[in-house]
């Protein structure tokens, strides 16, 4: 006798949602070079007409991709749905919700942190120019400012600053994009310890002013473990194994905490 077969239900094969299949369709037209950015779409009723759909798909085809960070919907006469500049806000957003709701860590985010940061760092090294150098010297000089004044919150600002001009220093678009996000998270962080009474590494300027130097002689070994040292530092911080909170923070790290130690 054959074996009797399991009892397994299929449900019935849905199409797509239409919304759906318009956002595919401008994302294709995206991908295919014919939108770029600055470019306005067809207003709703012409797009409805093109695609065979009701304007109401189209409204919310493009709140959609607004959320996406891929359209600005624009108010007024001179309104519409234009398609955005490349911003990290969306990624950065995502990211931000997967932590809050446990599927990243921290640990996790710090170790993708350094070794990104490691390649941003050697790629820098290659790459800056000395106008690249003269705006990361000016911002060093702003966050002493800030350090002396003892306004912490001013001198976060100062290292989200300083993040994003290193990473415009490897000239390449890509690692700005994702340097942007993840240092925006870890400026949330920041901002919060500083909130709640915590004082940031007060080594920070000294810190800043060796690695310009390494910078500037392109010495991208010395680079690198100096901003490797600066990260772990901030995790320690982050994490409360900074040596002022309470013993059970100082408890020995977990191995992936460990692993963050290792050098890159």
């Amino acid at each position: 006798m054959s074996p009797r077969p399991p009892a397994v239900t299929f449900e019935p094969i849905r199409t797509r949602r239409a919304f759906e299949e318009i956002c595919e369709r401008i994302r294709d037209q995206l991908a295919a070079g014919a939108l770029k950015p600055g470019d306005k779409l067809p207003a709703e009723r012409d797009l409805a007409l093109q695609l065979g759909v009701g304007r109401n798909a189209v409204r919310e085809a493009l709140r959609s991709l607004e959320f996406a960070g891929i359209v600005e919907l624009r108010k007024g006469v001179k309104g519409g749905a234009f398609i955005r500049e490349g911003d990290p806000g969306g990624m950065t957003q995502v990211v931000q919700d997967l932590i809050h709701v446990g599927s990243i860590s921290l640990d996790e985010l710090t170790e993708a942190r350094l070794h990104i940061q490691h390649v941003v760092v050697r790629l820098a090294c290659e790459r800056a120019t000395a106008a690249d150098l003269e705006a990361l010297g000016r911002n060093v000089e702003r966050t002493e400012q800030a350090t002396v004044a003892g306004n912490y919150l001013a001198r976060i600002e100062c290292s989200r600053e300083f993040y994003r001009l290193l990473a415009a220093a490897t000239h390449n678009a890509a690692l700005c994009l994702i340097v942007d996000s993840l240092t925006e998270i870890l400026m949330n962080y920041l901002r919060a310890r500083v909130a709640a009474g915590v004082r940031t590494d007060p080594d920070l300027v000294k810190t800043r002013r060796r690695f310009l130097r390494l910078l500037g002689a392109r010495d991208a070994d010395g680079a690198a473990r100096e901003m490797h040292r600066h990260l772990q530092s901030v995790h320690r911080l982050l994490t409360g194994h900074d040596g002022r909170t309470a013993a059970a923070a100082r408890q020995a790290p977990s191995r992936r905490s460990a692993a963050l130690s290792a050098r890159p």
